[in-house]
């Protein structure tokens, strides 16, 4: 990651993921099968008794996944398994990639199969694509926002439970970085690891002998602290909450020693001005915890059936 210092914990750091964004090809998407099923499970029950009673069995129609606004597209690989799961006869051909930026009313991918098994798939496919949609949205919202900086945007743990990968794949999708997947990940001390230990200086020294080789970042609510947390040689700071004016006096007090990370009320309005402060990282919760789901739809083609 550009401006990143190398040599923390033997060249680790808490962003995992900064190489280029590569969408799900049908394998990797594969190994969420059992995410879908679960989700399929949830909204079919014992049967989708409207298309059992309306549709004719032998029905086979086609249709679009279209945006119905703009915005970054997440999540067509894992809505293709949605399809292919309810009925491996439907065939399902993206029209653009995970990661591309789409105009309202663009065509997202075509499918054709059975009308019943299209009809049943329907629902959950585009709670994917829409989900995953809408965080890749805010997500290059973001990026945008920090355009021309150093900085990177990344997430934060503050994700759907069950959802984390996916999740944390569509801020790929964004332009966006992630920080450390799980608890297990890195080091990362908080104010109540802070109020439980005692000091920074008890804390890094801690963490150094009880996970040698792991990342240690601190959450400095002052400069102090800051000052504490480069004495003791943590590997990254995290400013939780800091004013652009005291984030830019931690970034000259480390001086390239530390990873920067800038946390806490980050909206859109202030990105530009904090990426300016030549922080590194600035972390998001609001990208998976409050990111609207991009409006999308599954429309029938007109004429699109027949039957045997």
């Amino acid at each position: 990651m550009s401006g990143m210092r190398p040599e923390v914990a033997g060249g680790a750091h808490p962003f995992q993921n900064s190489e280029p964004f590569a969408s799900l090809d049908g394998r990797a998407a594969s190994a969420f099968d059992p995410l879908i099923r679960t989700a399929l499970a949830e909204d079919i029950g014992s049967g989708d008794v409207t298309s059992a009673a309306t549709v004719d069995a032998q029905l086979v129609w086609s249709g679009r996944i279209v945006a119905r606004a703009a915005g970054t597209v997440a999540g067509l690989p894992i809505a293709a398994r949605v399809f292919a799961l309810v009925d491996a006869r439907v065939a399902f051909t993206g029209l653009v990639r995970d990661g591309a930026r789409v105009d309202a009313g663009a065509g997202l991918a075509h499918v054709r199969g059975p009308a019943r098994g299209l009809l049943t798939a329907e629902r959950v496919a585009l709670n994917f694509v829409g989900r995953l949609s809408g965080i890749a949205t805010m997500t290059a919202r973001f990026v945008d926002a920090a355009y021309g900086s150093k900085t990177r945007i990344a997430d934060t743990r503050k994700t759907t439970p069950g959802l984390r990968r996916l999740e944390r794949y569509a801020v790929r999708a964004g332009g966006g970085v992630n920080h450390r997947f799980g608890l297990s990940d890195a080091v990362l001390v908080k104010d109540n690891h802070l109020a439980a230990v005692g000091s920074v200086g008890e804390a890094v020294r801690r963490a150094r002998a009880a996970a040698p080789g792991r990342v240690v970042e601190i959450e400095c609510d002052t400069l102090e602290q800051v000052r504490e947390a480069l004495a003791a040689g943590a590997d990254a700071v995290l400013l939780d909450n800091m004013d652009v004016a005291s984030v830019r006096s931690a970034v000259a007090l480390v001086h390239g020693s530390a990873v920067v990370e800038a946390s806490g009320g980050m909206t859109l309005e202030r990105i530009a001005e904090v990426a300016k402060t030549g922080v590194d990282v600035i972390s998001v919760g609001a990208l998976t915890h409050s990111a609207p789901a991009l409006d999308v739809a599954l429309d029938f083609d007109q004429n699109g059936g027949s039957t045997p």
